[in-house]
């Protein structure tokens, strides 16, 4: 069992509870904390980019889980929605961290920008979208709705993984008429489950680093809190704002991807 203490230095330990901490207060509102998470996960000594995703999956599902509690109690999502979505989502995940694991995320990396950008456009050019709760279908079709969303998003996180809770989100706004501050709540649920389910993936190859991401996940609790109860306080119109900044974050954060994967040296 490897801790990631080894040979960390102090300074950098400081700077991975920071990043958590600020991690799970956007993952808490928005989704996206992975672009905060993920990097200063990468200044650990020796760390390979498997142990880095694997790492950042365990401190995620304590905040993930902590915010999700938290937007239970003070929200009220309907859970006839979201465990179904959250299950489907699991086994997505889990297959989508098998295809990581042969096939290099740089091939969908252009997608996703595009999908991105269409996402930030949609909210951007319609600011009443997600104030109110307006379901789009009802019965059957509700549910058939939400698992297909769990799914493909569910293996978009196994795979790829960034801005996966700003996917659920929009996904939630739009095909189904979730305002958004309801659509964030049932979104940490469900990004729960697709954190859970790429762990399991890879728990057993031994990639975790176990000290520094039980470290991580109790600053990820901390910020997760906040950032669910400061959404829950704010509203939906506080949440669209946050949501539309992690996008274009994500935006320039994958461009930038592609461009190095494509064009550098």
């Amino acid at each position: 069992m490897i801790s990631g203490f080894e040979s960390i230095q102090l300074t950098t330990l400081i700077l991975i509870v920071v990043a958590g901490f600020a991690a799970g207060w956007v993952d808490a509102v928005v989704g996206g904390g992975g672009l905060i998470q993920l990097p200063a996960l990468l200044l650990v000594p020796g760390i390979t980019p498997v142990q880095a995703l694997a790492t950042n999956k365990m401190g995620s599902i304590f905040g993930t889980t902590t915010s999700a509690v938290t937007y239970y109690r003070r929200v009220r999502p309907d859970l006839k929605t979201a465990v179904p979505m959250a299950v489907i989502a699991l086994a997505g995940s889990f297959g989508g961290a098998i295809l990581a694991a042969s096939l290099p995320a740089s091939v969908f990396k252009p997608i996703i920008v595009a999908a991105l950008i269409a996402v930030a456009i949609f909210t951007a050019l319609r600011p009443t979208a997600g104030e109110l709760t307006a379901l789009r279908h009802d019965g059957r079709k509700h549910y058939v709705v939400a698992c297909l969303i769990g799914a493909v998003i569910g293996f978009y996180d196994g795979l790829i993984g960034p801005g996966t809770g700003s996917f659920l989100i929009i996904a939630l706004v739009s095909a189904m008429g979730y305002a958004f501050l309801e659509a964030s709540a049932k979104a940490k649920i469900v990004n729960m489950a697709t954190n859970a389910g790429a762990l399991i993936f890879f728990l057993p190859h031994g990639s975790l680093l176990w000290g520094v991401g039980l470290v991580l996940g109790l600053a990820n609790m901390a910020g997760g809190y906040l950032g669910a109860r400061t959404a829950v306080a704010k509203g939906s119109s506080f949440v669209r704002v946050v949501f539309l900044i992690v996008v274009a974050a994500l935006i320039i954060k994958l461009g930038m991807d592609v461009w190095n994967d494509n064009f550098a040296g």
